[in-house]
């Protein structure tokens, strides 16, 4: 079968590899679509430090079952759409123990610090299937990343009094973004593209902020009645971003942090212990927020259209990496069709 590997920084290969044979305990997907995210694009750049080369990358899925064990239950059937939540939990350790395997000490994401999902067929522990019932395996491919903001919406309890700023709208803030207008809340999306703020505000964002252009600071207080924001939800990883959550955060505002900084910050804590605020890491997602985000893509009023920027088939895997590190801002979310 077909695999796609990154063997070196800026390389990748198409390396024929053996059909997973059927174990117990497991299914065998057909792999239809499969999402590069930038973690994958990190790991072509050769920026990954969680990722030993060569890897096979991919870990937002859609697929078909293909054959099923003896022993699984009889609701996973050959022939149904599927997506795979991708990372693994010990069991054992505090987070599993406090019911948060999504945050698993020894986690081991798929394309990260596993081999992934790009290839043809793939074998994985029946647990680790979503029945995704009438979405299509192309659509399957857009849940995973979605469930992240999805889950820092629930990390940060957000309610319909709510006001949420989103900070980054790439495929993880406008889960956070739909999550938060679902629930009632009152949504500024804040981005330093237009384009990406044109798609916040038709998913249901009330309010942009290109903070590249306009004063963030001024604007947010226009907005809130010089209250600050109740929420802010942040997934960028940049210390500015870091900061801005803290000092336009409302008093007893929740702060959760989905982006990697890869950089010191430097933060003036009297701001944390004067606004009593909750800050709070978001990593992964849970099952429920996978189901969550189906639950919101059968509804039929998913842009999946928008979200994808565009489709390649594996012998072009190169072409899109390449692509994307050279244009980044143009590029929202690339599929690999098998």
């Amino acid at each position: 079968m077909k695999t796609i590997h990154i063997t070196a920084p800026g390389k990748t290969e198409i390396i024929e590899t053996g059909k997973p044979e059927l174990k117990a305990g497991h299914v065998i997907l057909k792999i239809g679509h499969v999402g590069f995210c930038g973690s994958d694009l990190n790991t072509f750049r050769g920026l990954n430090p969680l990722v030993k080369l060569p890897i096979i990358p991919g870990h937002e899925i859609g697929a078909t079952i293909e054959s099923v064990a003896d022993d699984v239950p009889s609701g996973l059937k050959p022939g149904m759409n599927v997506t795979v939540n991708p990372y693994t939990s010990c069991g054992s350790c505090p987070a599993c123990g406090n019911g948060r395997p999504n945050a698993c000490e020894f986690n081991q994401t798929f394309g990260v610090q596993r081999d992934g999902a790009m290839s043809e067929y793939l074998l994985v522990p029946w647990e680790k299937v979503i029945a995704g019932n009438t979405i299509s395996v192309r659509d399957l491919a857009l849940v995973e990343p979605m469930s992240v903001g999805f889950h820092a919406v629930n990390r940060a309890n957000v309610i319909d009094t709510d006001t949420v700023m989103v900070i980054g709208c790439g495929m993880i803030g406008v889960g956070a973004i739909v999550r938060s207008a679902l629930r009632g809340a009152k949504v500024i999306a804040v981005d330093v593209d237009d384009n990406k703020l044109g798609l916040a505000k038709s998913l249901g964002a009330q309010f942009t902020i290109n903070s590249a252009k306009e004063n963030l600071h001024e604007c947010l207080q226009e907005i809130t009645n010089q209250r600050g924001v109740d929420v802010t939800i942040e997934a960028v990883g940049r210390p500015e971003t870091y900061l801005a959550s803290v000092s336009e955060a409302a008093f007893t505002g929740r702060i959760v942090y989905i982006g990697y900084a890869k950089e010191k910050v430097a933060f003036d804590t009297q701001y944390f212990v004067k606004k009593e605020l909750d800050i709070l890491g978001s990593r992964n997602a849970m099952p429920c927020d996978f189901k969550a985000v189906m639950e919101y893509m059968k509804r039929g009023t998913c842009p999946a259209d928008k979200l994808i920027t565009a489709v390649y088939d594996p012998e072009e895997a190169q072409t899109a990496l390449e692509n994307w590190d050279k244009n980044p801002g143009d590029v929202f979310r690339i599929l690999i069709r098998f």
